[in-house]
């Protein structure tokens, strides 16, 4: 038996189910967790044990959660921008990672844009695992870019170890990172497929953004939010995420849709599971709030991540409160938990519902489902 280095233990646990599998769960099936009394020995930054809450080896130091804290696995999430290297003044790792850590986040996947170089090739990837290097207080993964003409790279940058790979299907926001056609798609798609790896997409294709950009009514109040809204319609996501659903058909291909927002596509989404198609997808809110939680509840969104995109204050247009030229993104790594715990019990989700959204689904989209996002014998402590 393996002597722990220190017990944490609680009367408020959340751990899997007695049937979970951990690996797998359908799309629409009930979280698998359970919350209770245990204590969770630790040996050299992997839990060695899940036990009951009075086993505890003579002589080991006991951390005591409490009666009423509750222990739950470390936040997993998969979309994060930090921006370095070359854009480190936006944020870098060292800040990134303390701002995970006050979240209660143990685990971030890092976007492969807004850094210079993006890491679309392995002398990206490179460049980013140095500026990395000794600046993390938390774990740290690392997605890989499908941009056109780069499908030679894919390979190569998944043997390195990257997690996934992200691509636009719209301006990404920077030049660097120029958005793919259906034409590259086909062209990267087959790749990722031969890899097994998943393709995640910021889901928005250009034609009916330039319609609304260029009607009549576009010229609006640009300090109004509304007229930023008008200028990104939900036909340019329904779109794409029907351009994706066919696409993963077609060559076997695994996609997750980023940022979910239009009600309008949630049938088709429902619809593609049902089928057996590999498709995921993430939530962030917006007006329609109400139908995207209900598809958060019956497993049609999958989970709940920050898309934390920080910049320097003046890339905001305070001064001028225009939202058709502000950077579209806020500093948000450690909101997530208080935010959706706030919302969530409000509409009467559980522990066990904030464990999926926030730690298993995502850890399980990025590949880590063997060692993050549950309490777990042989998984890393993330606590």
């Amino acid at each position: 038996m393996v002597t722990p280095d220190f017990v944490i233990r609680g009367r408020r646990v959340v751990l899997p189910g007695p049937s979970a599998d951990l690996s797998t769960r359908a799309a629409g099936a009930p979280a698998q967790h359970q919350i209770g009394s245990a204590s969770i020995q630790i040996r050299d930054g992997l839990i060695v044990a899940v036990a009951a809450y009075d086993e505890v080896p003579d002589g080991c130091h006991v951390v005591e959660a409490g009666e009423e804290s509750v222990v739950m696995p470390g936040l997993v999430d998969t979309h994060v921008h930090i921006n370095e290297p070359g854009r480190t003044a936006w944020e870098g790792f060292a800040t990134a990672t303390r701002a995970a850590a006050a979240g209660g986040v143990t685990t971030l996947v890092d976007m492969p844009l807004n850094c210079i170089p993006p890491t679309t090739t392995i002398t990206g990837l490179q460049a980013k695992l140095e500026a990395a290097r000794s600046k993390c207080h938390v774990d740290v993964a690392f997605w890989g870019g499908v941009v056109p003409g780069n499908t030679g790279e894919l390979g190569p940058l998944f043997a390195a170890g990257v997690v996934g790979f992200k691509c636009f299907l719209v301006h990404s926001g920077v030049d660097e990172f120029p958005n793919v056609t259906e034409s590259d798609l086909r062209q990267a798609l087959p790749e990722l497929a031969r890899l097994g790896s998943v393709l995640i997409v910021h889901a928005e294709v250009p034609g009916p953004i330039e319609a609304a950009c260029s009607a009549p009514h576009a010229a609006g109040d640009a300090r109004c939010y509304e007229t930023f809204l008008n200028a990104r319609p939900r036909a340019a996501e329904d779109e794409a995420v029907k351009l994706m659903i066919r696409l993963a058909g077609e060559f076997g291909a695994r996609v997750h849709i980023v940022h979910h927002s239009s009600a309008d596509a949630l049938p088709l989404l429902q619809q593609a599971k049902a089928a057996g198609r590999q498709l995921t997808a993430e939530i962030r809110e917006r007006e329609n709030r109400e139908q995207l939680w209900q598809a958060l509840s019956d497993g049609t969104i999958d989970m709940v991540v920050s898309d934390h995109s920080p910049c320097p204050p003046e890339m905001k247009c305070r001064q001028t409160g225009d939202f058709m030229k502000a950077w579209g993104g806020i500093s948000s790594l450690q909101l997530r938990l208080p935010v959706v715990w706030t919302e969530a019990s409000t509409r009467g989700h559980s522990l066990s519902d904030l464990a999926e959204w926030l730690c298993r689904a995502p850890a399980q989209l990025a590949g880590l489902d063997q060692r993050k996002g549950a309490i777990a014998a042989g998984y890393d402590a993330d606590i």
